[in-house]
């Protein structure tokens, strides 16, 4: 199969810079970040040194690169905490029981913290790489079509494509990285192409990825992992944790009881990684 794809439509999408937020004292700062801290890891008697769970810090942002560097310091726990803590800020409407169903456990959390190269998008082979067990296996796919064993989700469909791209190293005639997002194109364009191809990688956003599980085309019974765009920031140094409009349809799928009983499962098991 060539390496091009009908599902490699050229977007052409932009997001305009937000004015920059008043600074803030220093010493106010740490005050104000200690009180953000999960209600779930109290910090009373504990000395020992935790990276950070706030992943807006300023000093973290490299513009430069898009990058927010917060992500690398953050063990599974502090992941988990930070995840819960969005949902509740996004969500506050609904109840204790509901925020709980959301939750997702640090156990359900690989820790990445290992990694030591800056989270950029060229380094993404190298971390799949790194934490795929056998990496000789992302160069393969199912006979199955529609059942990749990497899933990737990123904020936008632009992301989406770029991510793609620089994945294409794991592509061959017999595993195609797909791009799955709704921004030019169509759902029954996307339903009809993984009914028809093998894809060992598919790269997508929250929503899209949904609908087509729901449908049936996107298969999940051979996935092995799911990584989290997490460390990417838009020119309004937002990533997809710290939008309401992809948090919210990440934390939904994520929460799918097809994913939520093989986070741990030693059995069929399913990584679940932030980059």
């Amino acid at each position: 199969m060539s390496n091009d794809t009908s599902l490699q439509e050229p977007l052409a999408e932009r997001s305009s810079a937000s004015p920059e937020p008043a600074s803030i004292p220093a010493n106010k700062k740490r005050k104000r970040n200690l009180k953000e801290l999960s209600v779930r890891e109290p910090l009373v008697g504990k000395k020992k040194k935790k990276p950070k769970t706030k992943a807006a810090e300023e000093d973290e942002l490299d513009l430069e690169a898009g990058i927010n560097n917060a992500f690398s310091q953050m063990d599974s726990q502090l992941l988990a905490d930070y995840v819960s803590q969005r949902t509740r800020k996004y969500e506050s409407d609904l109840s204790s029981i509901e925020l709980e169903d959301k939750y997702i456990p640090a156990k359900a959390i690989e820790d990445t913290m290992a990694w030591n190269q800056p989270r950029t998008l060229d380094n993404l082979p190298g971390f799949l790489e790194k934490f795929a067990g056998n990496s000789t296996k992302l160069w393969s796919a199912s006979k199955k079509n529609g059942s990749p064993h990497t899933i990737i989700v990123t904020a936008a469909g632009l992301r989406a494509a770029e991510i793609a791209r620089v994945l294409r190293k794991f592509q061959t005639k017999d595993a195609t990285v797909a791009k799955l997002f709704a921004k030019h194109i169509k759902l029954q364009d996307s339903i009809k192409f993984l009914k028809s191809t093998r894809i060992g990688i598919a790269v997508g956003t929250p929503t899209r990825l949904k609908d087509l599980m729901d449908d049936g085309a996107l298969a999940i019974d051979r996935l092995e992992r799911i990584v989290i765009d997490a460390s990417h920031i838009d020119v309004k140094k937002r990533g997809i944790l710290e939008m309401k409009e992809t948090q919210v349809p990440l934390i939904l799928w994520l929460g799918q009881a097809e994913f939520k009983e093989r986070y741990a499962a030693t059995k069929d098991h399913v990584q679940l990684l932030f980059y």
